[in-house]
Order: structure tokens, then sequence, then C-alpha cells
């Protein structure tokens, strides 16, 4: 069953955790990206734990194997339960983030647990034909399933996808192989500074297992009827 997580862009652990309690009993998962975590550091994480959140860690790992391993390694003994790294960081850096996740989980200060699932960014949903720098690259959708089936067979959990690429890469990965799916819109609204957006019922019928939604939920009059309405649209399905 395909999970809502809300994406915390804020500037500062105030608005932020204020916006997580609006919305405790209506969804499990909240993001924590490169804003919020550059200004606030692990307090904001502590704190979304305190309160029983589920945490996905977005800030995008890419860098050489022996450093994602230790920043992995960190993430994991923070208690974070989902945490992204680039694709294009190739095989060795993909495995040295899943040592870390598993040597971090081992190190908690409240005892061992399981470690963080590893997603790899494929392409990011803001990005759309001609946006890559690279003469004659492919389309971002097949470039987003090479990507993926590359990450699979580094020993991944999963990547991070638009909703447009989820069902060919759940048919080339395999159902457990995780797509989170940033881009989500309600119908009708504003896509933002996204460019491949799809509907949350859309993104659950291509195979979506998390839906990642920030601005029409956390800038709406009502933030916790929108997450509900959304919550909704996807378990009718």
């Amino acid at each position: 069953m395909a999970e809502l997580v809300v994406a915390l862009d804020f500037k500062d652990s105030e608005a932020a955790l204020n916006m997580a309690r609006q919305l405790r009993g209506t969804a499990k998962w909240m993001k924590v990206g490169l804003e919020l975590f550059t200004a606030e550091g692990p307090s904001v994480v502590r704190g979304l734990k305190g309160m029983d959140f589920k945490v996905f860690l977005d800030l995008k790992f890419f860098d050489i194997p022996n450093t994602v391993r230790g920043a992995v390694r960190s993430a994991a003994r923070l208690g974070v339960d989902i945490v992204s790294i680039h694709a294009l960081g190739g095989e060795r850096m993909a495995q040295a983030a899943m040592e870390g996740s598993r040597e971090g989980a081992s190190l908690r200060s409240n005892g061992p647990g399981d470690p963080p699932r590893v997603l790899a960014i494929t392409m990011l949903t803001s990005m759309a034909a001609g946006d890559l720098p690279v003469d004659g690259a492919p389309e971002p959708s097949q470039m987003a399933l090479d990507l993926a089936v590359k990450a699979e067979q580094y020993g991944l959990n999963g990547v991070v996808c638009s909703g447009l690429e989820a069902e060919r890469i759940k048919k080339a990965c395999g159902k457990d192989f995780l797509c989170l799916t940033p881009g989500i819109r309600p119908s009708g609204s504003s896509s933002d500074d996204q460019r491949r957006v799809v509907t949350p019922a859309q993104a659950v019928l291509n195979g979506s297992d998390f839906l990642v939604m920030g601005r029409p939920i956390t800038n709406a009059a009502s933030p916790r009827d929108v997450a509900q309405a959304v919550c909704e649209e996807m378990l009718s399905l």
C-alpha cells in the first residue's frame, strides 16, 4: 500500500515541527531536505522521531565511497528510515552506502535497529528533456529506467523517480524494489518548479510505494484536510 510523505521544506525547525504537529494522525512520514537540514541539523530529525514520525532524509549524497559510507552511517545512527544517494555515484558508492546504513543502525544510542532503506536518485522531477547538460543524452524517463536497473543490480533498496517512470521500473526491477516519487500534484493544481508531475492516483496506479508532496499540503489553508484527501485518494484505488 502506498504511503504519503510530506516534504517539510521550511527554513527552520519551528515552522517544520509545527507543520508536523498539525499532520499527526494523518501522515506517518516526513521528509527533511537540504534547506531544513542545513539550517537545523540533526535536531530536527530527533524532533520528528520524538513525535513518532518516520523520516526520509533527502540529502542526495554523492561523493567518494568512503565519504558516503560515513554520511549514511551518521544518518542511520540518527534513526532515519530512508536516506537518498545519487545513482550516478556508481556501484562502489552504492555498496558503501549500504554498508554505512547497516553500521549506523547497529550504533544507535537506544539500541540496534533496522537499517534505513537506501534509495537512489535517478532523474529529478524538475528536469525535462533538454535539461541535461550532455549532448545526445537519453530523455529523462529512459535515463531514470537505466539508472534504476543499475541501482537494483548494486543492491540498493529502490529509487527516487517520477510517477511517470514507476511502472516501467517495477517491471524491470521487481515489485519489491521501492519507487519513491516526488512531483505529486493534485489534479488542477500548480506544478510549481516541477516538470514531470503526476496526480496521487496516477502515481499509485503506476506502482509508486511512497508519494512525496510538499507545497500543495504545507501552503494550504488547512494542511491536514489536504493531506487527508490525498490519503483517501490513494486508499481508494
